[in-house]
């Protein structure tokens, strides 16, 4: 092989490439990364000295000889001359002051100092004696082979920690069984089984308690790409604000940024609906600031859950003559849960039966005081169809802006955040990305998540073609290998060979990771996780039937709350629990409490895929009575439903000897002859029951798939009505752990 890089040396040695660039480091070969070249004898004594094998080049040896000789010499000098400087020292102190000191001190000081000169002339001969002595070969290899043994046996008493780590990987590391470390884990409160990953901090104390030494493997790519370098004070720069607009659907979210921004934006849109996540520009006083403008509260809480924080200030839109409506208080919620400062603007202010007032008076039910009434909200009324009131809704977003003192560091590879992405049949895959620092130009490589690519065009928010962008400035790049997700990471880079292989890398990890993600708190292992410490706040989301049962139950579970976990509802409504609903204990880490409710299909299938606990009730204290217990360690859960499938009533039929027959179309799984069902009217459930018949055609049938029409007769129940959903579940009983 032509060239030798660190990489393929850490290989060839089992050691990690970090450990070789220190140690070429040592002996004065500068390398920058684990791609670098290392030169033959530079390699060959890097080889000798972690394996012992081989030999020393012969260069190293002669040169050792005469800086040691030379480093002898200088010693020796430095040590004769502070003896006569301390003798110098002492006859002027004996000078100057003989009369105050008597004889028998006198002669004291003269035998010490006879001693300490005789001393120090033993030292010395005896120094200069073993400097007349070298070492023979044998005896170098001797003390050589001894320092390696040293250093081997350090190497075999480090084990090296990275990733993903199961409980057989760390016993096979540690040469100890898995049943072993299982019983320390179950000591330490962790039910684990031997494929199962571990926690790398748990892993640590563990290796350590068996007295090994921990190192954490870095991936050295990662570590090229991004260098945590601190931007210095001088290099910030003030940068716009990012603002997300929310609001219950037609409260004029739109209409607002189209005020705002003096261009048409809805009449380009169906039915007035926004169908796609905008990030747009607008100036004010010569300063711009940046809108998000969402479909709902549902994006932004997706790109929460992924970890993304790109929004400064979130305007809630709330129309004057509606009031606050159940999206408007998710919204709330959504925003409360990310931390995220709030502006509250009362739109349509130019309606006959608008009231403004009323508005503030709800808002107050949900935490939101105006600073007019005491309170610390911001709220500005606006009329977006009348431009009433625009100018003093921006002067409040500079204002809290620069109460935040917003900087970034332009001067740099760009860093930012995915805002949506799609696939263009004509222009492939396209991101709409948020630039948060540095500067971004066409030309860049860049890697996105998973996603790498160079970037071919790039388009600002008027649709016009740019060359490069700065901070907090939105632009739709193209050139991407793959659609990412929104939320995702965004950062340039100037290897495409590396923006490839750490993508590669990261969708692994990711891979990994939802294998081996930790379970979201679920009121069946809550006390086991209250005992680790790892829950504090047990966050709740109520959705009930009607609003009595949703006060009811969020009073009754506030008063469980304790010394060691506090419990907190972080959203409530009226309704069935909807796919918002799931996000949003997605990204807090809740769980979602129904009351005669139910999830509808979408709802019920990113619960899965996020593992949300869902818990449905029909009686209160049952409810309250689970969570108290869960809290408390009591909680013994027997049975879990599962959903078999659900079916549309389409067609009634009314027969005199039986009831009414409902025609229905089975829309997923099947409803099976013996399942348990109940019949759920706008997300409510209004009855739960059994089937008497269940018919395709003039046939009985024991179960219908999807796909297929069938009339279904059921027990002590006939007031069905078209739209109705009939849901076929059973009780299935649960394995103990």
């Amino acid at each position: 092989m032509s060239k030798l890089r660190v990489y393929q040396l850490a290989k060839e040695l089992e050691v990690p490439s970090r450990r070789i660039i220190d140690l070429l480091k040592d002996i004065g070969c500068e390398v920058k990364n684990h791609m670098s070249v290392v030169d033959k004898e530079a390699a060959q004594r890097i080889r000798y000295q972690l394996t012992g094998k081989g030999e020393l080049p012969d260069s190293d040896a002669e040169k050792a000889k005469p800086e040691n000789d030379a480093r002898k010499k200088t010693s020796e000098k430095e040590k004769t001359a502070a003896v006569r400087k301390k003798q110098a020292a002492t006859k002027d102190s004996l000078k100057r002051s003989p009369k105050k000191k008597d004889k028998d001190n006198l002669k004291k000081e003269k035998d010490g100092k006879k001693a300490s000169a005789a001393g120090e002339h033993k030292s010395n001969k005896k120094t200069k004696t073993s400097r007349k002595k070298r070492l023979n070969k044998k005896e170098r290899k001797a003390r050589r082979e001894a320092l390696l043994q040293q250093q081997q046996e350090r190497l075999e008493n480090t084990i090296f920690l990275g990733g993903r780590v199961t409980v057989g990987e760390l016993a096979n590391k540690m040469e100890v069984s898995a049943n072993e470390i299982i019983a320390k884990l179950i000591d330490l409160g962790i039910m684990a089984a031997i494929n199962q990953a571990i926690d790398l901090d748990i892993a640590k104390m563990l290796a350590e308690e068996y007295g090994f030494n921990v190192e954490i493997e870095k991936d050295e790519l990662e570590e090229e790409l991004v260098e945590a370098v601190e931007d210095r004070e001088e290099d910030l720069r003030p940068r716009s604000p990012v603002v997300t607009v929310l609001g219950h659907v037609d409260h004029g979210k739109t209409s607002l940024l189209d005020a705002i921004r003096k261009a048409n934006v809805t009449a380009q849109e169906a039915g007035g609906i926004t169908q796609h996540i905008g990030a747009y520009q607008a100036s004010y006083q010569g300063k711009k600031i940046v809108f998000l403008d969402t479909p709902g509260h549902e994006a932004f809480t997706a790109m929460r859950a992924r970890g993304a924080q790109v929004t400064d200030i979130a305007v809630i839109v709330v129309a004057a003559d509606d009031g606050v409506m159940p999206q408007t208080v998710e919204a709330i919620n959504h925003v409360k849960a990310a931390n995220v400062p709030i502006i509250i603007a009362i739109n349509k202010i130019d309606r006959p039966n608008a009231n403004p007032d009323r508005v503030r008076q709800q808002l107050t039910e949900y935490g939101l005081v105006p600073e007019e009434w005491g309170g610390d909200t911001i709220m500005v009324e606006v009329s977006a169809l009348k431009k009433i009131g625009i100018d003093n809704l921006m002067e409040m977003i500079l204002l809290l802006a620069e109460m935040s003192e917003l900087k970034a560091n332009p001067n740099k590879p760009a860093l930012g955040t995915v805002i949506e992405a799609k696939l263009d049949k004509g222009r492939g895959a396209v991101a709409t990305v948020l630039i948060q620092e540095g500067t971004l130009q066409v030309g860049d490589s860049v890697i996105c998540g998973t996603v790498y690519g160079k970037v071919r065009a790039m388009v600002d928010d008027k649709g016009k073609r740019i060359k490069k962008a700065g901070p907090a400035t939105p632009v739709e790049i193209l050139g991407l290998s793959d659609v990412p997700e929104a939320g995702d990471d965004f950062q340039a880079v100037t290897d495409d060979k590396m923006a490839r292989q750490i993508a590669e890398k990261r969708a692994e990890k990711r891979r990994e990771l939802e294998l081996s993600k930790s379970p979201k708190v679920s009121l069946d292992d809550l006390f086991s996780q209250i005992q680790q410490g790892e829950v504090k706040e047990l966050n709740i989301i109520i959705k009930a039937d009607v609003h009595g049962s949703v006060q009811a139950l969020r009073e009754s579970l506030l008063k469980l709350s304790t010394d060691e976990v506090r419990v907190h509802v972080i959203h409530e409504g009226v309704g069935g629990i909807a796919e918002s609903d799931v996000m949003l204990a997605s990204a807090s880490n809740a769980i979602i409490i129904g009351f005669n409710v139910r999830p509808d299909a979408n709802a019920r299938k990113v619960a899965e895929r996020e593992n949300i606990e869902i818990r449905l009730y029909r009686v209160i204290y049952e409810a309250l009575e689970d969570v108290e217990k869960a809290m408390k360690g009591m909680l013994a859960p027997q049975f879990k439903e599962v959903v078999l499938g659900q079916a549309e009533v389409r067609q009634l039929f009314k027969v005199s000897r039986l009831g009414t027959i409902a025609g229905s179309y089975v829309l997923e799984g099947k409803i099976a002859r013996n399942a348990e069902v109940r019949v759920i009217r706008d997300g409510v459930v209004i009855h739960e029951g059994k089937i008497n018949t269940l018919r395709r055609f003039k046939d009985d049938v024991r179960e219908v798939l999807a796909g297929y029409e069938c009339g279904i007769l059921l027990e002590k129940f006939h007031d069905f009505k078209e739209g109705d959903i009939i849901e076929a579940f059973v009780m299935q009983q649960m394995q103990p752990a």
